[in-house]
């Protein structure tokens, strides 16, 4: 049974909540639920002050309503499961090792920033920063998936080592700055200065993409990994096309602007 949390009133500034996780309401009891610290400025206070409450002892959790300036849930979580029936704020699955988190409407800044492993699918649109490496750390995003229905802001997978991400709609400037690793897929393309100074890893977009002249055109073909992607990300409900009948992808290598040893595939379309 799942740990039902239902938002009452939007805070008036930015809600701190990272008691929100199934790491800590697994064993507790429902008055001990309640009774969770939250921060609102520099004030803590009670969970239950902001939230109704439904349930005990579960690593399961649904969250209803607006929880747009609700920050950190799910904060290093590592197992179960975040259910948010809504929007969520900032550093929703901040460095999570696992579990998965799910959101019907939007996400803000910080989606799985630094995360190790689990899943966060997102239906609507995120901000920026998306599995990115905080300011004045030296990686983001070490694995797992982050899936981002619509579009999404700056910076998605800054610093990223490992994992995977997908943006179903148009993401903005630096996807994949300062890349060192991972592989980031772009369902409707990016703005600009897509894989600045991107040391190593793989972006893979299926719209056009105006690329810096610091990477250069080296071949056109259809890789093998991403066939192995492909029935991956199938499991996850995303499809991406790949087969040699449906077109091929031009890869192009860079930055060499750091030099860098990343490559960004473009898809083109067989014309019939």
């Amino acid at each position: 049974m799942s740990i039902i949390l239902t938002v009452k009133e939007q805070p008036s500034v930015p809600l701190e909540a990272e008691s929100i996780s199934p790491d800590v309401t697994a064993t507790l009891t429902h008055d001990a639920i309640r009774a969770l610290p939250v921060y609102l400025g520099k004030r803590q206070c009670r969970l239950e002050q902001f939230f109704a409450i439904e349930g005990e002892a579960s690593d399961e959790i649904e969250l209803h309503g607006d929880a747009a300036k609700v920050k950190w849930i799910g904060k290093e979580m590592s197992r179960g499961r975040i259910k948010i029936v809504g929007n969520a704020g900032m550093h929703l699955g901040s460095a999570m090792t696992g579990g998965t988190i799910e959101v019907t409407g939007n996400a803000s800044d910080w989606v799985g920033a630094e995360m190790k492993d689990g899943l966060i699918r997102i239906a609507g649109n995120s901000g920026g920063q998306v599995g990115a490496a905080y300011r004045g750390s030296l990686a983001g995003m070490a694995g797992g998936a982050i899936l981002i229905g619509g579009s999404a802001g700056l910076e998605v997978g800054m610093r990223m080592k490992r994992g995977v991400i997908v943006v179903g709609g148009l993401a903005r400037d630096f996807v994949g700055l300062q890349m060192k690793g991972g592989t980031i897929f772009l369902m409707s393309g990016a703005e600009i200065r897509t894989g600045a100074w991107m040391f190593r890893g793989t972006i893979v977009s299926f719209r056009p993409l105006k690329l810096l002249p610091t990477f250069a055109y080296a071949s056109s073909y259809n890789p093998a990994f991403l066939r192995l992607y492909a029935r991956y990300l199938a499991n996850l409900g995303c499809s991406i096309p790949h087969a040699v009948e449906d077109g091929v992808f031009q890869r192009y290598a860079g930055d060499a602007a750091v030099p860098g040893k990343g490559e960004i595939f473009v898809w083109s379309p067989r014309q019939t």
